[in-house]
Formats: C-alpha cells, sequence, structure tokens
C-alpha cells in the first residue's frame, strides 16, 4: 500500500503544475466540449506513458541524444504556435467567449489533446524518464506506477469535470482575454524553455 501511496504522491506533484495538457484541459471543461473525451485521452495517454517509463524504456530515450532533440524542437515548435493562437484569441473580445463559436468536433479535439500529450517533450521527461526512473527505486515498482496511474486519473477528471465551476467566473469576454493571455504565457514560456535548454 506504500508503494501505491508513494506513487500517487510522486505522480501528483509532477502533473499538477500547469503546462500544455493542463492549459488544455481546464480549456474544455470550461467550454464543455468533449471533457469525458479529454480525460479518458489524457489519462490513458499518461498510462501508456507511465507503464512504458516502468518498463524501461526512459533509461533507453534518455541515451538517445537524437530522439530527446527530435522531441524537444518539435515540442517547442508546436507549442509556440498554440501560444500565438492563444494570444490572437486573447486580443480579440469577440471570439473568446464559448458561445461565439461552435464547438469543435470530437476528431478536432482528440487530435488536439493527443497533440498536447505526445508533442510536449515535458510529458515524456516526467512520466517516461522521472517517473519510470523513481518507480524502479521502489521494490513494488508496478504498484508504484498503479499509484501514479490513479492520480493522473484523479487529476483529470478533477480538471476537466471541476473547471465547468469556474464558469459563472468566466461567463465575460475579459475574463476568457486573461484566461488564454495566461495560456499564451505558459505555453510560450515551456515553447521557448525547451528552445533555449
Amino acid at each position: 500500500m506504500g508503494s501505491l501511496l508513494a506513487g500517487f504522491g510522486f505522480s501528483l506533484t509532477l502533473i499538477v503544475a500547469i503546462g500544455a495538457q493542463n492549459a488544455f484541459v481546464l480549456r474544455q471543461g470550461l467550454r464543455r466540449e468533449h471533457v469525458l473525451a479529454v480525460v479518458v485521452a489524457c489519462a490513458v495517454s499518461d498510462a501508456l506513458l507511465i507503464s512504458i517509463g516502468i518498463a524501461g524504456l526512459g533509461v533507453v530515450i534518455s541515451e538517445a541524444p537524437l530522439a530527446l532533440a527530435i522531441v524537444r524542437w518539435g515540442g517547442a515548435a508546436f507549442l509556440l504556435c498554440y501560444a500565438v493562437m492563444a494570444a490572437r484569441r486573447a486580443l480579440r473580445p469577440a471570439a473568446l467567449a464559448p458561445a461565439d463559436r461552435p464547438p469543435a468536433t470530437l476528431r478536432a479535439t482528440l487530435l488536439a489533446c493527443l497533440a498536447f500529450t505526445f508533442l510536449n517533450p515535458h510529458v515524456y521527461l516526467d512520466t517516461v524518464v522521472l517517473l519510470g526512473a523513481i518507480a524502479h527505486q521502489d521494490s513494488h515498482q508496478w504498484l508504484f506506477g498503479a499509484g501514479a496511474i490513479i492520480a493522473s486519473l484523479t487529476w483529470f477528471t478533477a480538471l476537466g469535470f471541476g473547471a465547468h465551476r469556474l464558469a459563472p467566473l468566466l461567463a465575460r469576454p475579459l475574463a476568457w482575454r486573461v484566461v488564454d493571455g495566461v495560456i499564451a504565457a505558459v505555453m510560450a514560456g515551456l515553447g521557448l524553455t525547451l528552445v533555449l535548454a
């Protein structure tokens, strides 16, 4: 039971910090667009990456500089492009309120969700490399991994389905301008961190 709780706690410390994936889940939750599909996609993706890390791929990836470079530069380009899109939304109040545009299709939403997950190098560093390495130090590494997977599912469920409670606060275009401005800043910061690393 200690390994399960250790995995749960360690995983939460990694995923709670706002990043590309969390910002996307929050936005979908606020807009109430395909929230269940997004939560499931994020949780399943994390479960897969955590399992791969515990199985030992984290060690292999950390020793492949070309693979890390490709992930780094591709992820930086993706995050910077999304930062520009969020900044444009923040500068156009008419495009911010959820009712101002039709909902995205399920396919487009899931593709964006998977892009935020698998094109973000931080996801690999956190789940595959770091969490995998920590799990290997535990005598019950798969219980540790199960705890990490449960933490991921718990977090994404709370973030996606709890975001609607913020909806009254974000009913005005000015509030969406602030949200998109923060998202743009976070994405730009993460992208620049990768470029300058």
